[in-house]
């Protein structure tokens, strides 16, 4: 399986004040910090290997992670330094660490699908990267994608239209090739690598049947602490 960047460098403003001090990784849900959920669900998944790309109060994460054995995986760091470099520029600072090729999610998701089905989807593609896609119908989120045929068409996260049905999923993997246009320091957001992958025609789209799960603001807290309640009852 492919390395995991995983992007927990924000200042987690919409969840202040109770990010003020702890960060958004390390916030508790059923007795854990939600990164403890998370890092299980991708060793269950089959990923052996994460590079955490952090920034504010990263350190706070680095002490509770560790090295990552006791989560199965072999976890190491990438810090944003001085000023924050954006979700695109903070992978673009962890390449050396990711190699070739590699997923990136978000560090506030909750993503139950199968890893290794994406994988496939990319390797087969012969993209450069691949967005995945959930048919969203604005449920969940604003919907930014018009997806369909198994191709994406549009993507957009400040300008909607009536087309998009789809939401980026929030899992992508990459050639680290995808980021040679970031010079520097300069803040890159990963939406811009997308568009511009997108209108190369170096994107490829793959539809996810599991709805996500997000801890980016009070409602989505609400509802991943439901959903982990029902998988706990559950004995799942």
């Amino acid at each position: 399986m492919l390395p995991v960047a995983i992007l927990a460098g924000g200042l987690a403003t919409r969840l202040l004040p109770i990010t003020e001090k702890v960060p958004k990784a390390l916030l508790p849900i059923h007795g854990e910090p939600f990164i403890a959920h998370q890092l299980r669900l991708l060793a269950a998944g089959g990923v052996r290997r994460v590079v955490l790309c952090v920034g504010y109060l990263g350190q706070l994460i680095q002490e509770f992670v560790g090295n990552g054995g006791r989560f199965g995986l072999t976890i190491e760091f990438s810090f944003d330094g001085p000023t924050l470099r954006g979700t695109a520029g903070a992978v673009k600072q962890a390449l050396p660490q990711l190699g070739p090729e590699f997923f990136v999610l978000y560090g506030d998701s909750y993503l139950p699908c199968d890893y290794r089905a994406v994988q496939a989807a990319y390797q087969a593609s012969g993209k450069e990267a691949l967005m995945t896609v959930f048919r969203n119908d604005g449920q969940w989120d604003t919907s930014n994608v018009d997806y369909s045929g198994g191709r994406i068409w549009a993507y957009d996260k400040k300008n909607p239209t009536s087309c998009m049905h789809y939401i980026d999923y929030g899992l992508g993997v990459f050639h680290a090739s995808a980021f040679a246009a970031i010079v520097g320091s300069q803040p890159s957001d990963l939406a811009d690598i997308y568009r511009a992958l997108l209108a190369s025609g170096a994107l490829a789209g793959f539809e996810m049947n599991e709805r996500f799960y997000e801890i980016g603001s009070a409602a989505g807290l609400r509802e991943f602490s439901n959903y982990l309640a029902g998988q706990i009852g559950s004995g799942a």
